[in-house]
């Protein structure tokens, strides 16, 4: 085990594998240090179950469990690209460990895991599966501190932009990108932001995305050209500026009527299916290295699920691509 990592607190039994495998069966849960020292990973997975740095009330740390729960309904094959992930060996490492109050501690923690896998599994791509937008801050800056090096570009899709004063807000998930741009982790021309609508961004922050040149992509502006379209014109662009691109994906960028269950819903949002597309795309480029999952409330979904049941879809679309690259 990593030192910053426990086992996650729900495990699906080991089963043999039949003909139509399930996800809950196929990705394999790591519970001792011999099956840490395995390296053939093609993909890892851990929990970031932070969500106190949330500038809303957020159940955001509920999400790593639930998203394993969620597994036994999805299969491995892909129909839409007739595909199997069984081609794909991917671990989960558990959960990166939390400490109740002490907040700087959690980051801590979570810079100092995304650091540990990366020298564990250097052959492996990670996956955080949050947690609330902070840990994004965290995990890129433990990615730049151990290859300083390399130029980092971010991917996001949001609602938001992440630009929160840390003089006001300090490190929340209001403020992850303004983090790593104050901190000179990542240049703001490194960002392309795409999902952004509506009236949940303040001039003020619009202001400082100008003066910083971050790539402020409207889910209008989006559609107009096609959501495919713009990821593929924003990673070529970012593919002839940075090393290696890290993506992130807030839910909230979808509709509330899609995505019920984020802290920060609202209508206007994208559909399921164009973040799918949007993922797949993103997941193609042989320069992401990295990607998370955050801001998702089990806890304000529907009883279907379907805020946790896009999450999981997010996730298997996302190693599609890496299968497909």
């Amino acid at each position: 085990m990593l030192p910053t990592l426990t086992p996650s607190g729900f495990f699906w039994p080991r089963t043999e594998l039949g003909t139509d495998v399930k996800v809950h069966e196929w990705i394999r849960q790591l519970q001792s240090q011999e099956e840490f020292s395995k390296k053939n990973w093609d993909a890892v997975v851990f929990g970031v179950p932070l969500s106190r740095s949330s500038i809303s009330a957020s159940g955001a740390s509920e999400f790593p469990e639930a998203f394993r729960r969620s597994w036994k309904g999805f299969s491995t094959y892909n129909l839409d690209f007739q595909k199997d992930l069984q081609q794909l060996k991917v671990a989960d490492l558990g959960d990166v460990k939390m400490h109740f109050t002490d907040i700087p501690q959690c980051h801590s923690n979570i810079k100092q895991t995304i650091i540990d896998v990366r020298k564990q599994f250097p052959n492996s791509f990670p996956i955080a599966i949050g947690g609330d937008h902070s840990i994004t801050a965290m995990l890129v800056s433990g990615l730049n501190e151990l290859e300083p090096d390399k130029e980092i570009g971010i991917l996001q899709f949001d609602t938001h932009l992440d630009l929160r004063s840390l003089d006001d807000h300090g490190p929340t998930n209001g403020t992850p990108i303004r983090n790593l741009i104050q901190n000179g982790v990542i240049k703001g021309e490194n960002v392309y932001n795409i999902g952004l609508h509506g009236f949940f961004n303040g001039q003020s922050l619009i202001q400082y995305a100008r003066e910083h040149k971050v790539n402020c992509i409207t889910l209008k502006e989006a559609r107009k050209r096609g959501l495919t379209e713009t990821v593929k014109e924003a990673l070529s662009q970012l593919e002839k500026k940075v090393d290696t691109i890290y993506v992130t994906i807030d839910m909230d960028v979808l509709d509330i009527g899609f995505a019920p269950g984020v802290p920060a819903s609202t209508p206007g949002g994208m559909r399921t299916d164009e973040l799918f597309d949007a993922v797949y795309s993103a997941g193609l480029s042989t320069k992401t290295a990295a990607m998370d999952i955050v801001c998702l409330d089990p806890t304000r979904d529907h009883q279907a699920q379907p805020t946790v049941k896009a999450g999981t879809y997010t996730f298997l679309t996302f190693l599609t691509a890496l299968m497909n690259r």
